[in-house]
């Protein structure tokens, strides 16, 4: 199974040398073996890259994402051919009708508020606050008609990045919350593809030039994930700089819980992704995402 995640900033020309990335800098040359190979990521737009080397990395599956100016990532390359079920499941996901699109909705955004009061939990942060979020879990309707997730999220980022944070505003905290979630939402999207899915047909995202529904959807109960890194490591940061990169990128090789069991974050998107398509088939209960924080 394929397990590293390789960053490449510093490089002129990456190219296909038998079954390995070739790394090309000031002469010298690297191979990687791309059987290794979870996530590659680009942080340099003036690499150049051979076709050749693509179309390897998107035989392969690899999770290949090329980043900006800024150093966000701006778009994942996925294989087109990926699934020979992917017309099969085109036609499942078609299928989803309301009740069901609402049932799964009321569960991920309970397990997501869950997550969040357990990070403040953690965090020993103001009770009320933490009380009132915990009463908003138990309102969750179908298809979060009475947006409690919404609540719960103003709530959730004011106690813990302070009354004054406001989410999408141009600060370092807000720069690391969108790189990491961005890492996690194509990781998903990697394993979506893989299993023949659509990633702009989703479950309750549905907004008509997003690529990534699906992935949206699937991402919520593991945004805690990348909110407690921010909150431990940028909280009195300036600047949003490599070695923050660096390091949120190697927090989401960490594990998770589902289960009951501790799990890389890689394989419990794949059970959380599998316990989701079951439950569209059997409606068997979905598995629960949970996060230790004691091990991040």
């Amino acid at each position: 199974m394929s397990w590293r995640v390789v960053y490449i900033e510093e490089s002129e020309y990456l190219s296909l040398y038998l079954d390995n990335i070739k790394v090309l800098k000031n002469g010298e040359e690297l191979l990687i073996p791309i059987s290794d190979i979870h996530t590659l990521i680009l942080d340099n737009y003036k690499i150049n890259l051979s076709v050749h080397l693509i179309n390897a990395l998107t035989k392969a599956n690899i999770n290949f994402i090329l980043c900006d100016v800024d150093h966000l990532p701006q778009t994942i390359v996925l294989p087109h051919l990926g699934n020979k079920l992917g017309f099969q499941m085109l036609n499942k996901q078609l299928s989803w009708d309301d009740l069901l699109k609402g049932e799964i909705q009321q569960k991920i955004v309970k397990n997501k508020i869950k997550n969040q009061y357990e990070l403040l939990e953690f965090l020993e942060k103001d009770e009320a606050i933490i009380e009132k979020i915990k009463e908003y879990e138990t309102q969750v309707e179908l298809a979060d008609r009475t947006n409690r997730e919404g609540l719960a999220a103003k709530l959730y980022f004011k106690a813990l990045f302070g009354k004054e944070f406001k989410r999408f505003s141009n600060d370092v905290i807000n720069a690391g919350l969108n790189y990491g979630y961005s890492i996690l939402r194509s990781q998903i999207s990697k394993v979506l593809v893989a299993k023949g899915l659509n990633t702009s047909i989703g479950f309750f995202h549905i907004g008509r030039e997003n690529e990534f529904n699906l992935s949206d959807d699937i991402i919520e109960p593991f945004r805690p994930i990348i909110d407690y890194f921010i909150y431990k490591n940028l909280l009195e940061e300036k600047l949003f700089l490599r070695e923050h990169r660096l390091n949120i990128i190697k927090h989401t090789t960490s594990n998770a819980v589902i289960d009951g069991k501790s799990q890389t974050i890689f394989n419990t998107i794949q059970i959380y992704v599998e316990s989701i398509l079951n439950y569209c088939e059997d409606r068997k209960e979905i598995k629960k995402v949970s996060i230790n924080y004691y091990g991040l």
